[in-house]
């Protein structure tokens, strides 16, 4: 009996084994006795096998459950989807600006009247003196435009032409800003209309006499290949269906050119701008639906929201109650932070779109990405892209050029860009308490604190908290000012 038990074990692994032998045998029997036959019992063991170590870790996943990783919300995971936080945040947002939107109507009724816009630009409406202001500014195109077809020619030195472009220029910056102050008819929203138009042709005016000037300097370098009058016999295409002249200096010396350039959404003169091969007509009118859209809405917002509160703002600053001025600051942020960003959507996209559109300017870079801004500098040099390009074209790299470090450099561009806010606030409002000029100047130390002591997702809240925080704080000092000022003292306001 012993022996048989313990025969036994071995005589069943016996047989199993000549039971598979049979088996193949039989198999490749069944194949015709083929030698690739082979193969296919091979093939039956491979998958046996498989099956055996999936079972495996069929118990393995029974007996381990937990292996070496990081939290979702840790940065060492590695994990960006965030979406659903993102729309929670925005539902959130949405919100809790609804109740207060809901709390103001209740509190104050409907405030918005289209019609009192008219008001902000015209006192009297037979007197339109921002719109003729804006008319004269052709007097200083056309003088730009004579005095380079002048220097073209030779007829005038290159020292007379500074000294003409100098007159030129200092002219637009002072007889705009002395109508203002002077002509009594003029609003504040037309001064800061008018004065805006003449910045904006000061600064293209500047990079009209640069590149003119290089253009005689390299004709002079190279004068046999730039001997040509008006144009080049090449063309250039876009996609096969617009052809525009390549022209050569002086051949841009036209009306046509000048004032192509005049309205073209830019700041950065050049003689042959990438060119657009068509206007698209459905995206000129979302553009244009985009912007008659959002101006009435950034104007209902102002009259619904931020005049209430701004009004009930005056009469803490006039008390100097430091808590109830913190708190009026912290409820203007918000619908004036709103109002900044609808802004800049509906200037620097619909509208700045709409007129490339219709002009097929190609060069659509108006804005790049600034809400991820981890430094300030990173902010002032992706959320205005053409007074960018102009200030590195124009003002900082020649100052590079000079011998001028770089840290010199930068502070000079902040004090150019705090003169031209201050510029265009103080002139039109007929006061001068240098608020805009010192927030300006502001963001010198707060880039320096944000690049030494902050980084990434810190860097990017600072930031955002100076955009949201600082606009309202110059905006109550002007408007109590101004009250101050023009109306000796702050009459008493209703209570938030």
């Amino acid at each position: 009996m012993g022996d048989r038990n313990e025969r036994g074990p071995a005589t069943r692994r016996r047989r199993t084994t000549i039971s598979g032998e049979a088996t193949g045998t039989s198999a490749r029997q069944a194949n015709g006795g083929k030698p690739g036959s082979h193969g296919q019992g091979e093939q039956d063991a491979a998958g046996a096998a498989r099956k055996h170590r999936s079972s495996n870790d069929g118990f393995k996943d029974r007996l381990s459950c937990h292996r070496l990783q990081e939290s979702l919300l840790s940065s060492e995971s590695g994990y960006s989807n965030y979406r659903g936080i993102l729309n929670w945040c925005v539902i959130m947002l949405v919100l809790s600006n609804a109740r207060l939107f809901l709390e103001n109507l209740i509190k104050y009724g409907i405030l918005v009247d289209p019609i009192q816009v008219v008001s902000l630009f015209l006192k009297d409406p037979y007197s339109w003196p921002a719109a003729c202001l804006i008319i004269v500014s052709n007097v200083f195109i056309m003088a730009a435009l004579y005095t380079e077809r002048r220097l073209a020619v030779g007829t005038i030195s290159e020292g007379t032409g500074a000294f003409l472009y100098c007159v030129n220029l200092g002219a637009i910056l002072c007889f705009p800003s002395a109508t203002v102050l002077i002509v009594n008819s003029m609003t504040p929203v037309g001064g800061v209309f008018a004065l805006g138009v003449y910045t904006v042709l000061l600064l293209k005016l500047y990079s009209y006499k640069d590149v003119n000037k290089w253009c005689r300097e390299i004709r002079q370098a190279k004068a046999r290949t730039l001997s040509r009058s008006n144009s080049c016999p090449s063309v250039h295409r876009a996609n096969g269906n617009a052809v525009h002249s390549h022209v050569t200096y002086p051949g841009n010396l036209t009306h046509r050119d000048m004032y192509y350039f005049i309205f073209a959404p830019t700041l950065c003169y050049e003689l042959n701008f990438p060119r657009s091969p068509r206007i698209r007509k459905r995206f000129l009118l979302r553009r244009l639906l985009e912007m008659l859209f959002l101006m009435q809405l950034q104007v209902g917002l102002i009259q619904q929201w931020m005049v209430p509160t701004v009004q009930n703002s005056m009469k803490p600053f006039q008390n100097m109650e430091l808590s109830r001025m913190v708190e009026r600051l912290l409820k203007l942020a918000v619908p004036n932070h709103l109002i900044w960003l609808i802004f800049f959507y509906w200037f620097f996209h619909s509208s700045m779109n709409f007129v490339a559109e219709l002009m097929q300017f190609g060069d659509r870079e108006f804005y790049r990405d600034w809400w991820n801004s981890e430094t300030v500098p990173y902010f002032w040099a992706n959320w205005n892209i053409p007074v960018h390009k102009w200030c590195l074209r124009h003002f900082y790299k020649p100052m590079l050029r000079r011998g001028v470090n770089k840290l010199p450099a930068q502070i000079a561009v902040f004090l150019l860009s705090a003169f031209f806010h201050e510029y265009l606030v103080s002139i039109p409002l007929k006061m001068f308490r240098l608020w805009a000029f010192m927030g300006m100047m502001a963001q010198v130390p707060l880039a320096l604190f944000v690049a030494r002591f902050l980084r990434g997702n810190y860097g990017n809240a600072a930031v955002w908290m100076s955009l949201i925080i600082g606009q309202p704080i110059a905006v109550l000092m002007y408007v109590h000012d101004y009250y101050v000022l023009h109306y000796g003292g702050v009459s008493e306001a209703r209570t938030a």
